[in-house]
């Protein structure tokens, strides 16, 4: 059947998308990771960029678990002995023991009852959000949320919704405070840990002393969620995240990924056994959706293993201080950055066509990097994105601030 107007509509869909300076269709191919030797940490090569080897200062990978070797014998082991895949949903006959031993390792980690792995963080966050919203339901969320928090909160439909002012603790309290008088008898305010795009954390034990303030007016309580998918692995002396760094309670629904720290693939979600037991029954992209390999079960099992262990802390140790010698270098050249301790580094660009010019001065000496425009953050907010790992050794980090304090302004050249 013929479609062309649906794909003119398409292809001038994709023209707006392109005006504004940020395509994501265009990805770059690696075809060869080349290890670490020589002070350097690892590098990778791109389909069609020849034998140039690029820096990654732009990967999730925050500890260098992926490469580590315990971490892939582990899931080549698993695999040789369970198969490439599941085969199923985990309440066919999709669950293997590598899947009940890390939601358990998850469990004990965090110190939760219980433990429940999905497919992916994005998944975890729809999966969850959805079935513990009813029609009586009030969310609270912080404006800077993560796009699967936005999307949950859309596909859940709440009775009322706010958003408060970016870790503004007096305007969450104004925001539970109308929600109360709605009639709602279960309010759900939800937060990142760690925010993605600036690396800057939430200040846990304040939401939760507001929750607390306004628990009394709901009937089935304020809940506290909170995805800490940057936070866990990377953050806190231990590498339990956000709770660990603010000293907060444990939060009512910690959701987590097992894709950024842990380098493996898959989120999940931990809690009290009865939270876990009803998500087993309701979460939709639990139950109608294949889990992640048993071969990537042992793999993020063997990495938290690790992270748990004193090797772990020394890579945390050591990831703490690469990511203030990059931070401390970035304010010694005069650009803006955030004061923290996360791995995520914002370099405030404030300017499009700069933003631009300057991700491509990286690429162009060999350094991976990732340009936020607008609108994926607000006009004014453009910002390059940087993320140390603990793969990075001092000679990488001195080597992408040599190539950043040779960029030569396109603004100023104009003037």
């Amino acid at each position: 059947m013929p479609h062309d107007r649906f794909l003119s509509a398409l292809a001038a869909d994709l023209d707006t998308l392109d005006a504004r300076g940020n395509p994501k269709r265009h990805e770059r191919v690696i075809v060869e990771v080349l290890p670490p030797g020589g002070g350097r940490g690892p590098r990778y090569r791109l389909a069609g960029r020849g034998d140039r080897p690029f820096l990654k200062m732009n990967s999730n990978n925050y500890l260098g678990m992926n490469l580590r070797a315990e971490v892939v014998a582990a899931e080549e082991a698993a695999t040789r002995r369970f198969g490439a895949g599941p085969g199923a949903v985990r309440f066919i006959s999709g669950t293997y023991a590598t899947h009940v031993e890390l939601e358990s390792r998850l469990a004990e980690f965090h110190g939760r009852e219980a433990a429940m792995i999905f497919s992916a963080a994005y998944a975890a966050m729809v999966g969850v959000f959805t079935p513990l919203v009813t029609a009586e339901t009030a969310i609270v969320s912080d404006e800077l949320n993560h796009n699967c928090i936005i999307n949950a909160i859309r596909l859940a439909r709440p009775q009322e919704k706010r958003v408060y002012r970016h870790n503004d603790v007096a305007d969450l309290d104004a925001k539970l405070a109308e929600v109360a008088r709605t009639g709602c008898r279960r309010a759900l305010v939800v937060t990142d840990g760690i925010f993605s795009m600036r690396g800057d954390r939430a200040p846990l034990a304040e939401i939760q002393a507001a929750a607390r303030r306004h628990d009394g007016a709901f009937p089935e309580n304020v809940v506290v969620i909170v995805d800490d998918s940057h936070g866990v692995g990377a953050y806190g002396a231990t590498g339990r995240g956000t709770e660990e760094a603010t000293g907060s309670s444990p939060a009512d629904v910690l959701i987590g990924t097992l894709g950024k720290a842990f380098g493996v693939n898959g989120g999940y979600v931990v809690g009290h056994r009865t939270l876990i037991d009803f998500l087993r029954e309701s979460a939709p992209t639990y139950i109608y959706s294949n889990p992640i390999t048993p071969g990537e079960a042992a793999a993020a099992r063997a990495a938290l293993d690790l992270l748990d262990s004193p090797e772990g802390r020394g890579l945390l140790a050591h990831l703490r201080e690469m990511t203030a010698r990059f931070r401390d270098g970035l304010v010694r050249l005069g650009f803006e950055t955030l004061e923290g301790e996360h791995a995520v580094v914002p370099l405030f660009v404030r300017d499009t066509p700069r933003t631009t010019a300057l991700v491509a001065h990286l690429e162009a000496h060999g350094v991976l990097a990732t340009g936020l425009n607008y609108p994926v953050v607000p006009k004014g907010d453009e910002t390059i994105r940087f993320q140390v790992s603990a793969d990075h050794t001092a000679s990488d980090i001195d080597a992408v601030l040599d190539v950043l304090a040779r960029f030569e302004d396109p603004r100023r050249e104009s003037r």
